[in-house]
């Protein structure tokens, strides 16, 4: 199986309104870009409607309403005629069981129980203390309606609402008052602590497979092997391997299915000092530790006392590093309790069976394991890369809660069984809930660090030289992003946003300044208004005029970003008078503020732009293969999903656009020079005199060359007027004649930045 080498990706959201044919017709202009691959969101068939694909019915089939497995072959057959290959997003950890008609696996589950052919496919707990008696619990029940027998059909089904299920054949005869209780399955409430069956996350609608079994790889992945033997595809993104029971034995039959040459990225994020363990048999992540890399470089340090300051004054509480981990092992412990009681419960009934504990009670396992949980700083902690920072965690844990039942669940651990998988599967699924999900909901120093795999407890490091040159040597063919469809805020957002970190003074005086004027109607809570004020400040219209469209969208945010905080409202439980009060204060700053709020985001988005343009110069020039999420060549304000997944005009004028240039500028030098690129060395450009810390800068060259390509950004630019300019700041650039692609200007030796940024500030250099 022959691959095309990646080289820059262009990802696209498919949804039955943006299926393959829409696709095939922007392969002219994804050419153009520059671009190496498409990367396509899930194309396995969804359920019906589905508008992003992770919720997928049939693994076996290309969906039909993005166009087919034909759809898919005209697909691949344009964007090979144009020079260009596929890179499709898949989903092992997981199907989709919310319309369970429409998943032919999970609907036999439902009829036949333990004995479906289908059973072990998931990962389901049939044990007679499962909490349901040894069955399936559904959990679909609200406060009233009926549960029925619906006649209507050629075969009998349980009724609920729209809601409908199988019936086991030898119980269609049953009287309806009996029916239901014969089922292998019971519906049960939607709130209730009983799940007998592994989840994505805390979704209902999403039950886990057992990848682990050769017969379920073997039946999931079918299809997605003959795209590589049939020569469709080159590459795949894993979506959240760490959900797996192994995923390091996953990759591996991954890689063997697909090929030696197929590039393969996975969905692990990385939190800060993590390191991608080596022994996986794949290119890098899909780059939220470069995403974050970046952040750090574009927010200015001298911002983060006064910000916190603010913070302090605003909210209570700091918001700062030592904040944030007592914050988060606080939301992990009640995240364990309150949405993952039944997978403690497993954990604990796996832990006491497999160390042959007597005298100790599951309850007090998953005590144990809760605390445990809570101090884990990583997604899971099983990798061998993490061995010893696991053999520290397990110590700090044990000390906190000594007994027999840590000892008990310890001793499971070590076996490496049951028991170990499933609390490092419940590790991702707790930290994914407590920290991007509630936690970067409950502070607000400066929203744009919380993003997923961030690190907002601080505004360092400030340098990425050194996680830049560990990325050339160590993953070259690493994913990098800036915007994905997972998050928080898109790049020019954050971009704007981390500017208050230049200004903290003037954000404070204005923020007092517009709560005085809204007296009348002011947030429900102080750190949920600090949020929403950098969400408005980041999407806000240069030309101030806001539109409903733009409105309603802050809105819909703000009803999310209330909720997963949780702090006077939740899904759960919404809080109608406290979300109210949020409305009426947006409102209060839409119809009331306008000048105000426009004259301050006037002053701050010329800077803003510039950041927006420095670190997509930064990440594209960068160590990594670059993806460029749907319509950021462009100037966008993205907030969280389903925001970021809205459809993307196309028809848009792009030529002369700025960030439009710098794209097409910087992809197609990748693919003209793709040796100076993915695996091609990386060298620091330094800058003297005293606006060198305003510059970032390296070289590109082919592995052991001089550097034939030069990235230079400029950054804290509104610190850089207010400090007097560029004035005696040079550059050192490497031998030779550099010529700006972007200007056409040329320079030798060392150049005055105030020269290489006197039309933009950034500067693209080949030699």
């Amino acid at each position: 199986m022959t691959t095309r080498p990646v080289g820059a990706t262009y990802r696209l959201q498919l949804t039955p309104d943006f299926g393959f044919a829409a696709a095939e017709a922007l392969v002219p202009y994804l050419a153009d870009l520059g671009v190496t691959h498409l990367y396509l969101s899930p194309i396995l068939t969804p359920v019906l409607g589905s508008t992003h694909g992770y919720d997928v019915t049939d693994p076996t089939t290309v969906s039909a309403e993005l166009g087919g497995r034909a759809g898919l072959e005209s697909l691949a057959g344009a964007a090979h005629t144009a020079g260009l290959g596929l890179v499709v997003d898949i989903v092992p950890n997981h199907m989709g069981v919310g319309a369970p008609r429409e998943n032919a696996w999970w609907w036999d589950v439902l009829r036949y129980g333990p004995s479906s052919a289908w059973a072990s496919f998931f990962d389901i707990d049939w044990s007679p203390d499962n909490g349901c008696g040894g069955l399936l619990a559904v959990p679909v029940l609200g406060s009233d309606g009926a549960v029925t027998v619906d006649r209507s059909g050629p075969e009998p089904e349980l009724a609920y609402y729209e809601h409908r299920f199988p019936l086991a054949p030898t119980t269609w005869s049953l009287p309806d008052a009996e029916i239901a209780a014969a089922q292998q399955y019971r519906l049960v409430r939607w709130d209730s602590p009983v799940r007998t069956y592994r989840r994505f996350f805390a979704v209902d609608s999403l039950a886990a497979l057992r990848q682990e079994d050769p017969a379920v790889f073997a039946a999931t992945h079918a299809e997605i092997g003959s795209w590589f033997s049939d020569g469709l595809v080159d590459g795949l993104r894993v979506d959240h391997p760490d959900g797996l029971t192994d995923p390091g034995g996953y990759l591996r039959r991954l890689r063997e299915l697909c090929g030696g040459d197929a590039w393969i990225v996975v969905e692990k994020i990385l939190e800060p000092g993590e390191h991608l363990d080596p022994t996986l048999p794949v290119a890098g992540t899909t780059g939220y530790d470069a995403l974050r890399e970046l952040g750090h470089a574009f927010v200015d340090p001298a911002g983060e006392e006064p910000l916190t300051r603010l913070h302090l004054r605003t909210t209570g509480s700091t918001g700062d590093a030592a904040w944030l981990g007592e914050q988060v092992q606080e939301v992990k412990c009640s995240v364990a309790r309150d949405l993952f009681p039944a997978e403690l419960g497993r954990l604990s009934r796996a832990a006491l069976a497999e160390a042959a504990a007597t005298g100790v009670s599951a309850d007090g396992v998953a005590d144990a394991a809760t605390q445990w949980v809570s101090r884990v700083p990583y997604y899971r902690d099983d990798y061998p890369v993490l061995r010893e920072q696991a053999s520290a965690i397990e110590y700090l844990a044990g000390r906190a809660v000594p007994g027999p039942a840590f000892t008990t669940l310890a001793a499971a651990r070590r076996r490496a069984g049951e028991a170990n998988a499933r609390f490092a599967q419940l590790c991702g699924a707790v930290t994914a809930k407590s920290v991007e999900d509630t936690v970067f909901y409950r502070t607000a120093r400066l929203t744009s660090l919380q993003e997923v795999g961030g690190e907002p407890g601080t505004f360092g490091p400030s340098d990425p030289h050194e996680a830049f040159v560990a990325r050339a040597r160590d993953l070259p063919a690493a994913m990098t992003t800036l915007s994905t469809h997972d998050t928080k805020r898109g790049e020019d957002v954050r971009a704007r946003i981390s500017v208050l970190s230049q200004c903290p003074g003037e954000w404070a005086a204005a923020l007092d300044s517009w709560h005085e004027a809204l007296s009348d109607t002011p947030p429900p809570e102080p750190v949920t208004g600090l949020l929403l004020w950098q969400a408005v400040i980041g999407v806000w219209p240069v030309d101030g005029v806001v539109t409903d469209e733009l409105r309603g969208r802050v809105h819909a945010y703000a009803e999310k970003a209330m909720r997963e905080g949780s702090l006077g409202t939740s899904w759960n439980a919404p809080d109608e008078a406290f979300e109210a009060a949020a409305h009426d204060f947006l409102d209060g700053v839409f119809d009331r503020l306008t000048p105000s709020v426009t004259a301050f985001v006037a002053a701050l988005d010329p800077h803003a732009r510039s950041d927006s343009l420095g670190q997509k110069l930064m990440q594209l020039a960068g160590p990594g293969v670059p993806d460029v999420y749907q319509g950021t060549e462009l100037w966008e304000d993205s907030l969280v999903d389903p925001d970021n997944r809205r459809p993307v005009d196309f028809r848009s004028p792009r030529e002369g656009h700025p960030k439009f240039e710098l794209v097409r500028s910087a992809l197609r030098l990748r693919r003209e020079r793709p040796a100076s690129f993915v695996g091609g060395d990386y060298v620091p450009v330094r800058a003297h005199g005293a606006g060198s810390g305003h510059v970032l800068g390296f070289g590109r060259a082919p592995a052991g060359s001089a550097p034939d390509v030069v990235a230079l950004a400029t950054r804290w630019s509104l610190h850089l007027a207010v400090d007097g300019g560029w004035r005696d700041t040079i550059v050192e650039l490497p031998d030779g004649t550099w010529t700006d692609t972007l200007s056409g200007r040329t320079y030798t030796g060392a150049a005055a930045a105030s020269e290489i940024f006197f039309e933009r500030p950034i500067a693209l250099l080949t030699c």
